[in-house]
This record gives C-alpha cells, sequence and structure tokens, in this order.
C-alpha cells in the first residue's frame, strides 16, 4: 500500500517535490499543509486540498509528511506537524544513488541526481537538492540544505541548519559549524566556524552572527 503523504508548504519548491513524489510508485500525494497564511487554503493546489496546520492531526493517524520548505529555517514548521503526531517520510528520486552503508534521516529529500556515499550520514529533514554530491564518511546534520550542483567531499561534517548554495564544492575533512551560510560558487578549502557566511573561491568569512537562510 503507498504512503499517503502530505506536503508541508505550498511555494514553488513544494511544487518541485510533488513532481518527485509522483514519481515514486509507493508514495502518493494527498494534500498540502500551509502554517502562515490562512488564505492560501482556500484553493487547491495541484489539485489537492491545503489543510491548516491545526487540522493535520487528523491526518496523523494513516499519513505521512515532508517539509517542502528550501529554507533551514523549516524547523518551526516541522515541529509543529511533529506536535500532531503525524511521522515523517524521507523522499529519495528514483535516480538517487543512497550507498548501502549510508544513512539518511527521517523527513529528508534526495532530489534528481543525488550521490550519498560509503559511511555517510544524512540528518533529519535534510534536502539535497538536484545533483548534489556527499563523499565517503561525511556527516551532514538536520535541517541543512545543500543546493543543485553542490559537491561536499569525503570524511568532513555539516552542522545542524547549515545552507550550502548552488554548486558550491567544500574539500575533504572539513568541517562547517552550524548555522552557516556557504555561497553559491564558494570553494571551502579550510574550517568554518559556526554562524558565519563565507564566500568566494577560496571561501572567505563575509559576515557573522548569521542563522542558516
Amino acid at each position: 500500500m503507498a504512503t499517503r503523504l502530505v506536503i508541508l508548504g505550498t511555494h514553488l519548491f513544494a511544487e518541485e517535490v510533488a513532481d518527485l513524489v509522483e514519481q515514486l510508485p509507493d508514495h502518493e500525494l494527498v494534500a498540502f499543509c500551509e502554517n502562515w497564511d490562512r488564505e492560501r487554503c482556500r484553493e487547491p493546489l495541484l489539485g489537492r486540498p491545503v489543510v491548516w496546520i491545526d487540522e493535520l492531526g487528523d491526518l496523523a493517524g494513516d499519513h505521512k509528511a515532508v517539509c517542502a520548505i528550501g529554507t533551514t529555517r523549516r524547523r518551526g514548521f516541522v515541529e509543529q506537524a511533529a506536535a500532531t503526531g503525524i511521522d515523517f517520510a524521507t523522499l529519495r528520486h528514483p535516480t538517487a544513488t543512497v550507498f548501502p552503508s549510508a544513512e539518511v534521516g527521517p523527513g529528508s529529500i534526495l532530489g534528481a541526481g543525488v550521490v550519498v556515499a560509503a559511511r555517510a550520514t544524512i540528518g533529519r529533514h535534510t534536502i539535497l537538492n538536484r545533483g548534489v554530491l556527499v563523499g565517503h564518511h561525511t556527516t551532514v546534520g538536520d535541517y541543512v540544505t545543500i543546493s543543485p550542483g553542490a559537491n561536499v567531499a569525503g570524511a568532513g561534517s555539516v552542522g545542524d541548519g547549515v545552507y550550502v548554495g548552488m554548486g558550491a564544492v567544500v574539500l575533504d575533512r572539513i568541517s562547517i559549524g552550524p548555522q552557516s551560510v556557504i555561497a553559491a560558487g564558494a570553494v571551502v578549502t579550510r574550517d568554518v566556524p559556526e554562524r558565519v557566511k563565507v564566500k568566494g573561491v577560496p571561501a572567505r568569512v563575509t559576515q557573522e552572527g548569521v542563522e542558516g537562510r
């Protein structure tokens, strides 16, 4: 029996995740869920109803959820949903490759062409967008967003709530602190402390006190 799925979020990335679900024969998209703008519940999205967060508990017994908000600040929405008792699905595009020894946490989304190499660990509610590569023995935390085409090499770590921009490259054995932002196209050649933004080739700190993106 197919997993009946509710997508948390109603904006453009939610529509992309909906297309991903259409390619998974063991999942059925039933509804979307909104927690910010109740007006968005008035009309269907892609032919499915949009339920308000307070109504999600009615679906908790026989549905699962996944959060399709691209920013790392989706934690609040996920925690609201979890409080209703709903469980979370892990979505993996048919072209994504996860090595047998790798692990992917609940609520995470792996887009087309993703590769998660041997002994890598992906946390909860993390988004690996199209074409992302995660090297062997690398640990990626919870609520991380890694944007299309980014390449995180082996034996490193990416802290909770990190945002990695499109096409960025993180060299092997690099540690990225929680809540930091790696700008698009950056090449990270040394450890990155927590709550900073880095950009450039090689990447340098350009802003402090950030909290993901």
